[in-house]
């Protein structure tokens, strides 16, 4: 090799189910986002699912994407504006895509792992993506390691016994695993998992460059901001009920909802119905790059999470990294995964999930306290940096696929 070349960079296959479409997509884009800032020491393959609108092939921030198709175009629907479980719950019919969908990805799978050097795979999900990447190793051919992380609706919201042992086969085959959050490896331990080397490894936040305070911006006295996909789990139910008597205590506030998704009709009629229709603005779907400026405008940002009836719930809850990272006070329901994620005080302050009594305390307590709530979100930003910036989060995975591709899978 001449002197003055550089290393060839290992190939990373990531297998992903939600993914952003297109540039700016208001899907969640974190899968995208660690894939993106692996390209300095990984070559980076996203194998992901197609989606109406959405090229089949491109390089995305150095990133080649790669999406498969798994139905006629219009039935491509699985993934999109809520993701697969929200999607099954409402649409029962959908289960008649899963079968072809996880085929369909198993194959491409294989077709690159054939016609491609594949160091390494990222599986995001226990299932179906880390479920593909086990069930690669059973074919008689040369399969990379895989590292297989799991963000919480596969663990918490698929239950069930064929269910439950798939997870266990999938981490009895990985050879690292990672979850978000302690929580999630608490889950883990539920279910007969040696745990002894599963990591909590989070996702990250660009909390450098892009969710940071904006001294220019003029902070609000009374808007409330809500921000997250309009499911069950993110709880806005809980705080449009709240919202009554936040204003007997505090009459100018007003709150914007920014997401989108399918709980969406149902909470508007319950905006209507509660005769708040001047006081709640639905703002729709926003990307990352929109968001900022809302975090940095807003007197309080509230996460009112809760544990759907399909048992799932929220994995880490990276959108109350995004307010506090913009210096914006925030109420968050009190569920494990969320304990670890702010430290408790002013600035941030933990609620029962559900208890719309005790986020109205909140909320108003932020907003008659303004001074030592923003000066507490001032000084709690600067220790998020060190645990969930992007830069330190895709350093640590960085590591950890190269630790996979030299270790090679479990038995």
């Amino acid at each position: 090799m001449p002197e003055h070349a550089a290393p060839k960079r290992p190939t990373l296959l990531v297998l992903a189910s939600t993914y952003p479409r297109w540039s700016g997509d208001h899907e969640p884009g974190f899968v995208h986002e660690l894939a993106r800032r692996l390209t300095d020491r990984f070559q980076v393959i996203a194998l992901v699912p197609s989606a109406p609108g959405a090229a089949a092939r491109e390089t995305l921030d150095g990133v080649d994407v790669i999406r498969y198709r798994y139905a006629p175009r219009r039935f491509e629907t699985l993934v999109s504006d809520g993701g697969i479980v929200t999607n099954l719950r409402l649409h029962r019919w959908k289960l008649l895509l899963i079968p072809v969908f996880v085929f369909a990805q198993s194959w491409q799978s294989w077709f690159l792992l054939r016609t491609r050097q594949i160091d390494v795979i990222h599986a995001h999900w226990l299932l179906p993506q880390g479920l593909v990447s086990a069930a690669l190793g059973k074919i008689p051919s040369r399969t990379p390691p895989f590292l297989v992380t799991s963000h919480g609706a596969d663990l918490f919201a698929l239950r069930g016994k064929l269910l439950d042992a798939l997870k266990r086969f999938v981490v009895r085959k990985a050879a690292m695993v990672t979850v978000v959050s302690d929580a999630m490896r608490t889950e883990l331990a539920r279910l007969g998992v040696d745990i002894a080397d599963v990591r909590v490894q989070p996702m990250g936040v660009d909390l450098e460059t892009l969710f940071v305070p904006d001294p220019g911006t003029k902070r609000s006295r009374d808007e409330i901001l809500f921000v997250g996909r309009l499911v069950e789990k993110k709880g806005l139910r809980h705080l449009i009920d709240a919202m009554p008597a936040i204003l007997q205590a505090c009459p100018t506030v007003h709150l914007t909802v920014v997401g989108f998704g399918p709980e969406e009709a149902g909470r508007r009629a319950q905006v209507e119905g509660m005769g708040l229709r001047d006081k709640v603005h639905f703002a729709g779907a926003l990307s990352q790059a929109e968001l900022p400026p809302l975090y940095q405008r807003a007197a309080v940002f509230v996460a009112p999470f809760v544990q759907a009836t399909s048992g799932d719930q929220e994995g880490l809850g990276l959108v109350c990294l995004e307010a506090a990272g913009c210096g914006c006070p925030v109420v968050v329901s009190d569920l494990p995964a969320t304990q670890k994620v702010l430290p408790e005080g002013p600035g941030c302050i933990r609620v029962a999930p559900g208890d719309s009594a005790a986020l109205t305390a909140a909320v108003v307590d932020i907003l008659i306290r303004r001074d030592v709530h923003l000066h507490g979100a001032q000084v709690g930003r600067q220790s998020i940096i060190q645990n969930f910036d992007w830069r330190v989060v895709s350093g640590n995975y960085a590591n950890l696929l190269e630790t996979t591709i030299g270790g090679g899978q479990r038995d």
